[in-house]
């Protein structure tokens, strides 16, 4: 059948096109469902025209993997909550990176067999060419930083962990990892390959993901996460290259892109460059930090619900906090009374608001929040001078305005939603806690803002009541 490898060929073109096609889609909330369905129609296209390559083996090993992978992804799926979205993102995509990783060590091992062969006389296949060789090593070493770093990034996300874990000079120990890992790497790709040597370079390579992600707090997580799924990207398309791949190559190449310009963005928001990111000590602060005067003032919701019924502009400030209580549908009920009232509502989004990014957008959007009523930072900013009630649920890092005033602050320099200068502030939280950074909010104690304590559902659910009560 020598029409068999143009036909797999084409398949892989026309699963790449529905990679591209997918992202694309991906880029409006109005088509992002959809571009999640092609994109995944085109990676099964992928996968079914692999098992007809001529050289395949063990087809019923992949079948049966397959459908464990399958049968977990969509059992995790069903069940996951928006809540714990993040940290499922983190896993998945740490899946990836390893699956990188383990192509690139049964390449290596291989390499070192067909080069025991050859010495033997006894080769019956080539071993890999030094570009090969070198593309294997770069990949291993991304995938497997990224799948442990990814797997830390799960458990801090899952509370297993301590958000931050820091040592005296845990850069350059860090820095000491990453070259020893680089430096076995290159005697890898020189031809001094042994499985005693590949052994040590994925050890190096999956202690430095470990020790790189250890000191990162949770206010980083939304950079964190899109940095590792670039990097998984990028591993996959090396070892596609290694493989001959088209579908890996195309794919992890548009994984890697979209994920590095989404980090640019993320670190953008955050007032980082990309070499703190990979290497700084994520929310360290600088000096000793800024004493915040006053006092907590609370609100009861009968008194938010009037002040938020008789307000011309309202900017609602959803957080992690809303997600935690799955109080989207809630709020966005509070909204809709609003709007009958007359009121001019929107929702504004931060870009790192929540534990990964777009996670609010995703919450809105399951609640049916129309796309016309988000606004994101930059476009709603200029807006809160003459807001006359910004109501933040569940939102902490992002208002506060200590990254504008604090040098020593943690999130200093950090853009945010500039809450503070809306006229009147509504802050619905459990209690007088920090934030998932661990930051003393300067907002919470400002004259304008008053404190509705309780958790987020039932807060909006009262505020839903209160305006009802006022319609009657």
């Amino acid at each position: 059948m020598s029409w068999l490898p143009t036909v797999i060929k084409a398949c892989y073109f026309i699963a790449a096109l529905l990679f591209i096609l997918g992202l694309k889609r991906m880029s409006s909330p109005r088509t992002a469902r959809g571009g999640i369905v092609w994109a995944g129609y085109g990676m099964l296209l992928a996968v079914l025209a692999t098992f007809f390559l001529p050289d395949m083996h063990n087809r019923g090993l992949i079948i049966a993997a397959v459908l464990i992978g399958v049968s977990a992804a969509w059992w995790s799926g069903k069940r996951v909550a928006m809540t714990a979205m993040p940290q499922m993102v983190a896993l998945y995509n740490g899946m990836g990176g390893g699956a990188a990783a383990a192509i690139g060590a049964v390449e290596l091992i291989g390499h070192v067999r067909h080069l025991a062969l050859l010495q033997a006389g006894a080769a019956t296949l080539a071993p890999l060419t030094p570009v090969e060789l070198a593309l294997g090593v770069l990949g291993a070493l991304i995938g497997a930083v990224s799948f442990s770093g990814s797997l830390i990034a799960f458990a801090k996300l899952q509370g297993w962990l301590d958000r931050r874990f820091v040592f005296p000079a845990q850069r350059a120990v860090n820095l000491l990892l990453l070259a020893a890992a680089v430096l076995v790497g290159i005697a890898l790709a020189s031809g001094y390959a042994s499985v005693p040597l590949i052994a040590l370079f994925f050890a190096l390579a999956l202690l430095f993901g470990l020790m790189m992600t250890l000191p990162i707090g949770g206010a980083d997580m939304p950079v964190v996460i899109s940095l590792y799924n670039a990097f998984t990207g990028l591993a996959v398309a090396l070892e596609g290259f290694v493989l001959g791949n088209e579908a890996m190559i195309i794919a992890g190449t548009v994984v890697g892109a979209a994920g590095t310009l989404l980090t640019q963005l993320m670190a953008k928001a955050m007032n980082r460059s990309i070499g703190n990111v990979l290497f700084g000590s994520f929310g360290a602060a600088a000096g000793e930090a800024q004493t915040i005067d006053g006092a907590q003032k609370p609100i009861d919701a009968s008194d938010a619900a009037v002040m938020m019924a008789y307000a011309e502009r309202v900017v609602i400030v959803p957080g992690y906090g809303m997600a935690v209580a799955q109080a989207q549908h809630k709020v966005w009920e509070f909204a809709q009374l609003l709007i009958k009232r007359g009121v001019k509502v929107k929702f504004a989004i931060h870009p790192v608001a929540g534990r990964m990014p777009g996670h609010m957008n995703v919450l809105l959007a399951e609640a049916g929040v129309p796309y016309d009523l988000i606004a994101d930072m930059d476009e709603i900013n200029p807006e809160f001078p003459a807001t006359d009630v910004a109501l933040v649920i569940g939102a902490n890092d992002v208002v506060n305005p200590l990254a504008r005033t604090d040098p020593a602050s943690p999130i200093y320099g950090m853009p945010i939603l500039d809450v503070s200068n809306a006229k009147h502030v509504i802050v619905v939280k459990r209690g007088k806690g920090t934030g998932f950074a661990g930051i003393e909010n300067a907002l919470f104690y400002a004259d304008n803002a008053r404190m509705l304590y309780g958790d987020g559902q039932a807060a909006a659910g009262q505020l839903v009541n209160e305006l009802k009560t006022l319609d009657d």
